[in-house]
């Protein structure tokens, strides 16, 4: 367990890499050879912003370290950098996947998000993880609207031995959404996870259309989804606020899925979206492989941010 910790956090220090050069390496840049005083925060927070934290998360992360500085009389500018990491692990709000059902029936996620986002590979590994933990996996291809989608999930659930569920494109969504409950209760598998349309968060009637298929899963559940999940692109940085917020009111969200954060040096938007929403991250992508998708740890991913002068092979 232990070398599959270490394991872990060397893929999450090497996927983070554009994101530790465009915010925590601009950071040190900005603090090298500095006085300790106001410009030192201004040029923190310009950083800081331009690293897609966040305008209102910038500021309470500054002040915070300001106030720091201040009670502990600092006069070294390269003691800021463990303080603003203290205070990020602060800001960030991690909290676990809900693994056992609220109620009667399977464990059941819901998966929204835009087009893009990576809402269907995300449920395929998710369908793959609770398969190799030995639970029987439902998928419901609720994206009628993509052939793709319903595609690249049945050739998920091959992989994973799971059960399927799907309609013909251009179905009604709300539809395949009551048949994989149905099927999931009709057989009693342990998990049942739906995936969902992703257009344009902007279009009312979408939005109208997914409310519908909470909804639904709500009712022939006999109570919510144990998780409504948002799957943002990390590279999106702060749109992903925008889409956050829009999603929300259609759906009861209960957490965030941050992916493609290797391929990113936006992953600043972390922090914005878990202080300006007060949404908690729940799992983060780091790579295409299976394992690289992970349950959100807040201090490691901020340990994994600050990391440097030694290789990920030998963390």
């Amino acid at each position: 367990m232990q070398d599959e910790r270490k394991s872990w956090f060397g893929r999450l220090r090497d996927g983070l890499s554009k994101t530790r050069a465009a915010l925590i390496g601009k950071v040190k840049e900005a603090l090298a050879g500095s006085s300790v005083d106001e410009q030192l925060f201004e040029r923190l927070e310009e950083v800081l912003i331009q690293a897609d934290v966040g305008v209102e998360t910038t500021l309470e992360l500054v002040d915070a370290v300001r106030r720091q500085v201040s009670e502990r009389r600092i006069r070294d500018a390269e003691e800021v950098p463990p303080l603003l990491a203290q205070e990020m692990k602060a800001v960030l709000r991690s909290e676990p996947l809900r693994l056992t059902p609220a109620g009667e029936g399977p464990l059941t996620y819901l998966a929204v998000g835009v087009n893009g986002a990576g809402k269907t590979t995300t449920l395929g590994k998710l369908a793959a993880r609770f398969a190799r933990e030995g639970k029987r996996v439902l998928i419901g291809a609720g994206d009628t609207f993509r052939a793709a989608a319903i595609d690249q999930l049945r050739v998920w659930a091959e992989r994973a031995g799971a059960d399927f569920v799907a309609q013909q494109p251009g179905s009604d969504p709300a539809a395949v959404a009551y048949d994989a409950v149905q099927a999931a209760k009709a057989r009693g598998v342990d998990v049942l996870l739906i995936d969902t349309a992703g257009r344009l968060q902007t279009k009312v009637n979408l939005m109208q259309e997914l409310g519908k298929v909470y909804r639904v899963v709500a009712r022939e559940l006999g109570r919510d989804p144990d998780e409504a999940l948002l799957v943002v692109d990390g590279a999106t940085g702060q749109n992903a606020l925008s889409q956050a917020r829009l999603f929300r009111e259609a759906v009861p969200l209960t957490g965030v899925v941050l992916t493609k954060l290797d391929g990113t040096a936006k992953g600043g938007v972390i922090l914005a979206v878990s202080r300006e929403l007060g949404l908690p991250v729940k799992l983060i992508g780091v790579g295409e492989g299976v394992d690289d998708l992970r349950e959100f740890d807040s201090a490691a991913f901020v340990d994994a941010l600050f990391a440097d002068g030694e290789s990920a092979s030998s963390r």
